[in-house]
C-alpha cells in the first residue's frame, strides 16, 4: 500500500484539484488598498466577471443590506483578532440568496507584503438546513402550545358536562383521540407551503374507528370535493366531527346495525357546504333547550373558527346536518 505523499511534496495542481473539488474560493486582501484579489471560484460564488481586482466596496454593494455593516465591522475588526475568525452572512445575486462563510487569520497573523489570506465558502445549503430545523422546532412549539391550550378548553367542558369522574375521563381521552388522528395528517410542506391535509382523507381518518365496529363496517360513506384543510381548521373540523358521531353512537344512526352515515359536500360562492345525512336509525326528536355543553363546543368551533354555521334538520328519516364553512378559513 503507497503512503500519502507528505504535504511539501503535493504537487500544486493537486492541490488545486482538492480546493475546488471542496468549493473552497481563495481570496488575498491588501489591507492598505482595501482591494480584493480571488480565484475564478471566488468571482462565481459572487456572481461577478473574472477581473484581476475587485474592491472592498464593490463586494459590499453585493452583500445583503441586513448583513453590510456587520460584515464590514467583522473584516475591519479582523486586525485585532487573534487566530483564525469566521463570520456568515448573505450576499444577493440577482434574486438568489447564497450564504457565504468568510474564514481567515487574525492579527496580522501570516500577513505578506501587507496582504491577509483566507477563503469563502458557499454554504447555503448548510444555513437552509438550519433555518429549516428552526422553522420545525418554531412549528412543533406552536402546535404544543395550541394543544394543551385546546386540552384545557376541552377539560374544562368535559368537567361541566360529565356526571362522572369516569364519565368525564372517557369522554375527554376520546376528543383529545380525535385531535390526534387530525394532526396526524397536517404535516408541514416542503417549500414554505404551509400545511395541509386532504378534507376527504381526514373526514376518512376521524370516523375510521366508528366503521370498524362490526355492524358498522361499509355503512360510512364519505364523498367530499378534493381540497386543503389547514392546521387550525383541522383541529375545529376534528371537534366537529367527533361530537357529531358520538352523538350518533348514543342517540342516532350509528347507535343500531341498520344505521347509515353520508357525508358529502357542494360548493356555495366562497362558502363550502358539508352535510352529514343519517338514516336507518331511531326516530329523532329536536333536543330541548339549548343544548349541553357538546352543542356549544360545535357552534363555538363552526363560527369562530371556520367562519361559518351549523344548521339541524331533525327529520323523519334521521337527523341531517348542515356544516357551512369558509373556503379561505378551510386552509389556515
Amino acid at each position: 500500500m503507497t503512503e500519502l505523499a507528505k504535504p511539501t511534496e503535493w504537487k500544486l495542481d493537486h492541490l488545486r484539484l482538492a480546493i475546488k473539488a471542496a468549493g473552497v474560493a481563495l481570496w488575498a486582501w491588501n489591507v492598505d488598498t482595501d482591494e480584493f484579489t480571488m480565484d475564478e471560484q471566488g468571482f462565481a460564488l459572487w456572481g461577478l466577471a473574472w477581473s484581476k481586482t475587485v474592491t472592498f466596496e464593490q463586494l459590499s454593494a453585493h452583500i445583503h443590506p441586513a448583513d453590510r455593516d456587520r460584515v464590514r465591522a467583522a473584516f475591519t475588526a479582523t486586525r485585532a483578532i487573534l487566530g483564525p475568525y469566521e463570520t456568515d452572512f448573505r450576499i444577493l445575486i440577482e434574486d438568489e440568496v447564497r450564504w457565504v462563510a468568510a474564514r481567515g487569520q487574525g492579527e496580522d497573523s501570516g500577513i505578506v507584503g501587507r496582504t491577509m489570506f483566507g477563503i469563502f465558502l458557499d454554504v447555503t445549503g448548510r444555513k437552509q438546513a438550519e433555518e429549516g430545523n428552526e422553522l420545525l422546532a418554531g412549528e412543533m412549539s406552536h402546535r404544543v402550545k395550541n394543544l394543551l391550550s385546546i386540552a384545557s378548553g376541552l377539560t374544562a367542558i368535559s368537567s361541566h358536562s360529565a356526571t362522572s369522574v369516569q364519565e368525564m375521563a372517557t369522554e375527554l381521552t376520546e376528543r383529545l383521540t380525535a385531535l390526534g388522528r387530525a394532526h396526524d395528517l397536517v404535516r408541514p410542506l416542503p417549500g414554505g407551503q404551509g400545511d395541509a391535509a386532504l378534507l376527504g382523507d381526514l373526514l376518512t381518518v376521524l370516523l375510521a374507528p366508528y366503521d370498524d365496529l362490526g355492524a358498522f363496517k361499509g355503512r360510512l360513506r364519505v364523498a367530499v370535493e378534493r381540497m386543503g384543510v389547514g392546521q387550525s381548521s383541522a383541529t375545529a373540523v376534528a371537534l366537529v366531527i367527533h361530537e357529531l358521531a358520538t352523538n350518533s353512537m348514543k342517540y342516532g344512526a350509528l347507535s343500531m346495525a341498520s344505521g347509515t352515515l353520508d357525508i358529502s359536500s357542494d360548493a356555495d360562492g366562497d362558502d363550502v357546504v358539508l352535510r352529514w345525512v343519517e338514516r336507518g336509525g331511531p326516530k329523532v326528536d329536536a333536543p330541548n333547550g339549548l343544548g349541553g355543553f357538546g352543542s356549544k363546543l360545535l357552534q363555538r368551533s363552526v363560527t369562530s373558527q371556520l367562519g361559518g354555521r351549523i344548521d339541524y334538520e331533525w327529520s323523519e328519516g334521521g337527523l341531517i346536518v348542515t356544516l357551512r364553512m369558509l373556503r379561505a378559513r378551510l386552509a389556515l
